[in-house]
């Protein structure tokens, strides 16, 4: 297929459809719930358990099981219909909160409830994640995937950044089993937005003898590893979530003891680097329009060097704050890119299969970066894992270059 660098009108949610508006308010409501998470979860657990060990696993557990379950799940989104995952990943969702809710209002939670509830959210999480990913071009025009990749990408920062932890904070405060209702009724509201989608969303596949997840996993593995931009991307994505989660990992660290930050201003670093964010979800669309995919990709990843080297250099709280903001603004362009030439490239056939292989990627970065930060941070110092994610995203920028050279106008698939 061509490379689309004609240009269009500019567009919001309601301009793109009535589908397209459906999944924008369910995916807003969910990244909603997402955002109270955030916040709320860890503080639950806390309550139930003062066990150090208790409380980091639950984040353990509940990456280990997105790690296992990834690629499976992409075959059932190629399998299935789209938005019948959507709506039942979601209400499903709601009902594992309203039962934990009702379990530690009446006094009956424990961790292990938590522990089966988190981990359950974040299986139903990764299906619902992958299948809209795969559903988008199915209700937007290519020519609108990165205005609509971009308005969802600046809906999510507002929503995790910006509403959902605070509130999630204050529900807390006002009783436990507050903040758990309220997420379990915003993935109730995402599901019924879904369900409210019109059509038939199943992939269409060739007719013949059912294969087994194995095989089709496979399949969809062995077209992404013959398609070289799409291949080097996917090695790309994952050497950059390595480069993210080194410094990452330790940034509480970082803020508190290099910049002497307080619990209340560290809040405040972590608002003011989602403002990048938010810049980048208003400028990726013209951007690409006027220097095309590749020096955008490219373009993107060098500045994620930029901005962490700052971070390296300096032992000021507004200069750290502007570099992390300046991150935060690569990781929007480089994610909105590096999806839109995802859903044009990939076959609707196999969106969910290479979806979740590149998904493995990234998975796996963050947890080999954590490891990686911890340990840097230990033998080096704490501002290490920064300069070493600025050399480790030239590597990606270089690799970019290279995957799109002689692609960029031209047929690449």
């Amino acid at each position: 297929m061509c490379w689309d660098n004609g240009s269009h009108s500019r567009l919001s949610p309601m301009s793109m459809g009535r589908n397209y508006r459906k999944l924008w308010a369910g995916n807003a409501a969910s990244n909603f719930g997402d955002g109270i998470s955030f916040v709320a979860i860890p503080l639950l657990a806390t309550t139930l358990t003062n066990d150090p060990m208790a409380v980091a696993g639950l984040t353990a557990v509940y990456s280990a099981a997105r790690l296992v379950a990834v690629l499976p799940i992409g075959v059932f989104v190629d399998r299935l219909d789209r938005r019948t995952l959507l709506w039942v990943a979601n209400l499903i969702r709601s009902l594992l909160l309203a039962a934990l809710a009702l379990l530690i209002a009446s006094g009956s939670g424990s961790v292990m409830a938590l522990y089966v509830v988190y981990t359950l959210i974040g299986l139903l999480e990764t299906a619902a994640d992958n299948s809209a990913l795969s559903i988008l071009p199915s209700l937007v025009g290519s020519k609108d995937l990165d205005k609509a990749n971009s308005q969802i990408s600046a809906t999510q920062l507002i929503a995790d950044e910006f509403v959902g932890p605070p509130l999630g904070g204050l529900l807390f405060a006002t009783a436990m089993a507050l903040p758990i209702a309220v997420m379990g009724s915003a993935y109730a509201a995402a599901g019924l937005f879904f369900l409210a989608m019109k059509g038939n969303f199943q992939a269409a596949r060739s007719r013949g003898p059912a294969t087994s997840l194995r095989r089709e996993v496979v399949v969809g593995a062995s077209w992404l590893a013959r398609h070289r931009l799409l291949r080097t991307l996917a090695v790309v994505s994952g050497l950059a979530s390595i480069a993210y989660m080194m410094p990452f990992s330790i940034l509480v660290l970082f803020a508190t003891e290099t910049l002497g930050l307080n619990s209340a201003e560290y809040g405040v670093l972590l608002a003011a680097s989602a403002v990048g964010g938010l810049l980048g979800s208003m400028i990726v669309a013209p951007l690409r329009r006027k220097i095309g995919y590749a020096a955008l990709t490219t373009g993107s990843l060098v500045l994620g060097s930029v901005s962490l080297l700052a971070t390296f250099l300096t032992d000021s709280p507004f200069v750290a704050g502007l570099a992390l903001a300046l991150y935060i603004l690569h990781a929007v362009l480089f994610n909105v890119s590096v999806s839109s030439v995802r859903q044009r490239l990939v076959p609707d056939a196999l969106r969910g299969r290479v979806n979740s292989v590149l998904k493995l990627f990234g998975l796996a970065g963050l947890a080999i970066g954590a490891g990686l930060g911890g340990m840097f941070a230990t033998v080096f110092g704490l501002a290490v894992p920064f300069l070493a994610g600025s050399l480790l995203f030239i590597v990606c920028a270089l690799l970019s270059l290279q995957s799109f050279r002689g692609l960029s106008h031209s047929p690449a698939s």
